[in-house]
């Protein structure tokens, strides 16, 4: 499934659609121009997207943690209940 938004469209205008990943992404631009603009991204690329984004946050707050005594608290007592909520269940 392809969650569209037209919302750069404008009435009247040829647009190209070309998607370089098999349509997991889909772009239009202006007839004549080079310039491109995202209107089309699959639920699956959005998934991977969400994913990658949230893994790149979890390791700058551990490299944050490293020098900042309360986030390295706050991540241990994270660790504890997540461990604690694992084995319970």
């Amino acid at each position: 499934m392809l969650v569209i938004d037209m919302g750069q469209m404008k009435e009247g205008v040829s647009y190209v659609y070309e998607s370089p990943d098999g349509g997991e992404t889909v772009y239009a631009r202006e007839m004549g121009s080079k310039e491109r603009h995202l209107v089309g991204i699959s639920l699956k690329r959005q998934q991977q997207d969400k994913e990658i984004t949230d893994r790149k946050l979890w390791d700058d707050i551990r490299k944050e943690a490293e020098h900042n005594e309360a986030l390295k608290r706050a991540l241990e007592q994270c660790i504890l209940l997540y461990h604690i909520s694992k084995n319970g269940s």
